[in-house]
């Protein structure tokens, strides 16, 4: 999940329309962008200072998955060059003890109005290293950013990703666990001693005046070894029976209930590609790529673009951006887009050529094409006209010289 939702980072621009002042050449956008690229360093997003924004992004996805949801609270500090920061908070840090207000309920943490709007968050206090539980700190929800899946009209509280996958799990662990002590038994030897007359004792058992009886104690089989047994005795090895047990085919089905669980083919949670051709390998893609896209729009509604919106309003109010008419209407400036990281296909040969007959029978779009390698197509078009550009005047240049030099030649010989 991190990897293919996450992957490289998921990339902002500004699309601030180059009509507005500063802004011709898209100078104001480029600037944007160079501060939100410095404002994504571990120093300056993160209160604590020790993730950057990628880092952050990947944990989110990660505590979405296995808690069900993960708190991002909006913070402003002083004596810095980005007041503006994120502090990343458990699930496990709300207060389930929190005494109700005089009108609002609280339900474990999280207090809502008539109508289960949450209105703040209860959460525990830290005192100093240990977070007490009978102590509470009210944050309000317009400062907090609840990332969670709601499955239910009166749900309240995350559930996580992993409810339905846990028992299929817990199984897998369990058999192989079993599986395991089982192969280790059937790859033990033993060796009894069986004894003709017993040691010690009276009457018939006495040994022989004279004789000195071998000790097994401590003795064990080793490669190459020549021992002794007393006088009667017989060495009898003792082998486990039974078969080695095959497990793939039930660790492959625990494997697809759990993937199905999560909503991911079992390649993709097993790495197991020895099944698939290109066709159903393809598919397999398709369909778990509908996922990554779906969590990448989560994320990038409810969390990065909450971020850059509130990141603008302080580079404003900073002074480090100048924004004509700012305060007055803030839409003129907000436009942005995300970039998504890109994909690769199994044959790119194969997709090359079909996008090629998409884009020319005018079944496919340049912008949908570009969007899944992760890249902007107006990045791409603009490219490669200057890419062409220059490789228009290299040509003609090379031309005219290579005319000078057969003008000179001609008069030479002349």
């Amino acid at each position: 999940m991190e990897r293919n939702v996450v992957g490289t980072g998921i990339m902002l621009q500004a699309k601030i329309p180059h009509e507005l002042p500063r802004n011709g050449n898209g100078e104001l956008n480029k600037e944007i962008e160079r501060l939100w690229k410095e404002f994504c360093k571990p120093e300056n997003i993160d209160v604590t200072g020790t993730q950057s924004l990628e880092e952050i992004e990947e944990m989110i996805v990660r505590r979405y998955y296995v808690d069900g949801g993960i708190f991002i609270i909006k913070v402003y500090v002083k004596d810095s060059n980005f007041p503006f920061k994120i502090q990343i908070r458990s699930v496990d840090d709300l207060s389930s003890i929190a005494v109700p207000g005089e009108k609002n309920r609280i339900v474990e943490g999280v207090e809502i109005d008539e109508f289960n709007r949450p209105i703040a968050y209860h959460f525990k206090k830290y005192v100093g290293n240990f977070l007490h539980p009978s102590e509470t700190v009210r944050i309000p929800a317009e400062n907090v950013i609840f990332l969670f899946k709601k499955n239910s009209p009166q749900q309240i509280r995350e559930v996580s990703q992993l409810a339905t996958a846990l028992p299929r799990i817990r199984d897998a662990n369990q058999f192989i666990e079993a599986v395991s002590i089982k192969e280790r038994v059937l790859a033990c030897l033993a060796v009894f001693i069986k004894k003709a007359t017993p040691t010690g004792g009276v009457g018939r058992g006495l040994s022989p005046a004279g004789s000195q009886q071998v000790d097994y104690n401590g003795m064990t089989l080793a490669p190459g070894m020549i021992g002794e047994l007393n006088p009667g005795d017989e060495a009898q090895a003792v082998v486990p029976a039974g078969q080695a047990s095959n497990t793939k085919e039930f660790i492959t089905t625990l494997i697809r209930l759990i993937a199905s669980g999560i909503g991911l083919s079992y390649e993709a949670v097993s790495r197991d590609l020895s099944q698939v051709n290109y066709s159903s390998a393809r598919q397999g893609l398709l369909e778990d790529r509908k996922l990554y896209k779906k969590l990448q729009k989560m994320i990038i509604e409810k969390v990065l673009s909450v971020i850059y919106l509130e990141f603008l309003d302080s580079m404003y109010l900073k002074g480090k951006l100048d924004l004509p008419g700012y305060a007055q209407d803030k839409t003129l400036y907000t436009a942005h887009v995300w970039i998504p990281p890109g994909s690769s296909w199994i044959d790119p040969a194969k997709e090359v050529n079909a996008n090629k007959a998409a884009l020319e029978s005018n079944q496919d779009t340049l912008a949908r094409i570009c969007a899944e390698r992760g890249e902007d197509w107006r990045d791409v078009v603009t490219q490669r006209a200057a890419e062409q550009k220059l490789i228009d005047e290299l040509m003609n240049n090379r031309g005219d010289n290579k005319n000078e030099s057969t003008e000179e030649s001609s008069d030479d010989a002349a």
